[in-house]
C-alpha cells in the first residue's frame, strides 16, 4: 500500500530529475569537463554566457581545444566574436594550425579576415605550401600570316596570403594569360617561329607580371600543348572578294535599270515626236485646200508639189535600198 509520504518522495525525485535535465540541456557541462581535461579552463558561467548569446558552445570550445593542443595562443572571445561575425571558427583554426605547421607567419585577425572575405583560408595555407597549376582552355590567336594558332598554358600558382583580402581570383589570371598569349601570337610574323618556339609564348607573358593585384603569385607559365586551326587571312580575302563581287553585280545590275529606263524614255519621245509629226502631216491637206481655194496658190504649183514629193520618196526608197546592199 502506497503511502502519502512514498508519493510525495516521488514526486521530488521526479522533480529533481526533471530540473537536473532541464539544467544539464542548458549548461553543457560534459563540454566543461573535455575543456578542463584538455587543459583548456573555461569558466561554467561563460559557456552558460554563450548560450544566452545564442552561440552554440561546442563551435567555439572544440576548435579552443584543438589550438591550445597545437601550441595556439587564441582566446575564447577572438573564436565567439568570429562565430557571431559568421565565420566558420573550425576552419579558421585549422588554418592557423596548418600555417604554424608550416612555418608560415599568419595571424587570427588576419586569417579571420580571409574567412570573412569569403575565401577558403585552408585552402590558401595549403595552396602556399603546396602550389596549384591551373589549365586553361585553347587559346586561339592569328600569326600576321593569317593563320590561327591555339595554343593551352598550365599556370603554377602559389597563394599570396598578403593579398588574398581585395585580390582578384583565378578568373582573372586565366584572362591575362589568355590576352598575353593572343598578344604574343599576333605579333610573331609567322605561324611556324610560334610551333618552333612556343617557349617564347611563357617567356613574354610572364615578363608582363601578370599576378599584380591578384591573389596569387604565379611561379610558371608551360606552354602544354600547340595546334594549328583556320587560315583566317585566306577566309578573309574569299569573303572580301565575294562582297566585292556582288557590290560590282549590284553596280552592273543599276548601270543596267538605268539604260532600260533611258530607253524606254527616249521611245516615249519617238513616240511624242511621231504623233506630233501625224498630226502636222493632217494639217497640210487642209491648208493646200484652203490655198487653193483662196488662190494662193495655183494648180500647176500644186502638181509641181506633187513631183517633188513623189521625187524625194524615190530617192528615199533608193538610198535604203543601197543601205541594205551595203549591210550585206
Amino acid at each position: 500500500m502506497v503511502t502519502n509520504g512514498s508519493v510525495f518522495l516521488i514526486a521530488i525525485v521526479i522533480v529533481i530529475l526533471i530540473f537536473l535535465g532541464i539544467l544539464l540541456s542548458f549548461v553543457p557541462v560534459m563540454l566543461w569537463i573535455s575543456a578542463l581535461a584538455a587543459g583548456v579552463h573555461v569558466n561554467i558561467f561563460t559557456l552558460v554566457g554563450m548560450r544566452l548569446r545564442r552561440v552554440t558552445p561546442s563551435r567555439v570550445i572544440n576548435p579552443l581545444i584543438k589550438a591550445h593542443k597545437a601550441g595556439l595562443s587564441v582566446t575564447t572571445n577572438q573564436l565567439e566574436s568570429h562565430y557571431l561575425a559568421g565565420g566558420n571558427v573550425d576552419r579558421v583554426v585549422n588554418a592557423l594550425i596548418a600555417a604554424h605547421r608550416a612555418n608560415i607567419e599568419l595571424s587570427f585577425e588576419r586569417c579571420a579576415a580571409i574567412d570573412l572575405a569569403g575565401r577558403d583560408v585552408l585552402e590558401a595555407v595549403q595552396m602556399s605550401v603546396n602550389p596549384k597549376v591551373i589549365e586553361t582552355p585553347f587559346i586561339a590567336g592569328v600569326a600576321m600570316n593569317g593563320i590561327e594558332v591555339k595554343a593551352k598554358a598550365r599556370i603554377t600558382v602559389r597563394a599570396n596570403i598578403e593579398r588574398l583580402v581585395g585580390g582578384a581570383g583565378e578568373e582573372t589570371v586565366v584572362a591575362r594569360v589568355g590576352e598575353g598569349v593572343v598578344s604574343t601570337i599576333g605579333s610573331s610574323d609567322s605561324h611556324s617561329k610560334v610551333l618552333e618556339n612556343p617557349d617564347l609564348i611563357s617567356q613574354t607573358v610572364l615578363s608582363k607580371g601578370l599576378d599584380a593585384g591578384t591573389a596569387f603569385e604565379i611561379l610558371s607559365i608551360d606552354i602544354a600543348d600547340v595546334d594549328i586551326g583556320k587560315n583566317i587571312g585566306a577566309e578573309l580575302q574569299t569573303e572580301q572578294a565575294e562582297a566585292d563581287k556582288k557590290i560590282a553585280q549590284a553596280k552592273a545590275e543599276e548601270r543596267r535599270a538605268m539604260a532600260v529606263a533611258l530607253e524606254q524614255e527616249m521611245k516615249a519621245r519617238v513616240q511624242e515626236m511621231r504623233a506630233k509629226v501625224v498630226e502636222a502631216e493632217a494639217t497640210v491637206p487642209l491648208a493646200m485646200a484652203e490655198a487653193l481655194k483662196s488662190g494662193n496658190i495655183g494648180v500647176m504649183d500644186y502638181m509641181n508639189i506633187q513631183n517633188i514629193s513623189a521625187d524625194t520618196e524615190m530617192r528615199g526608197s533608193i538610198g535604203k535600198m543601197n543601205d541594205k546592199k551595203d549591210g550585206q
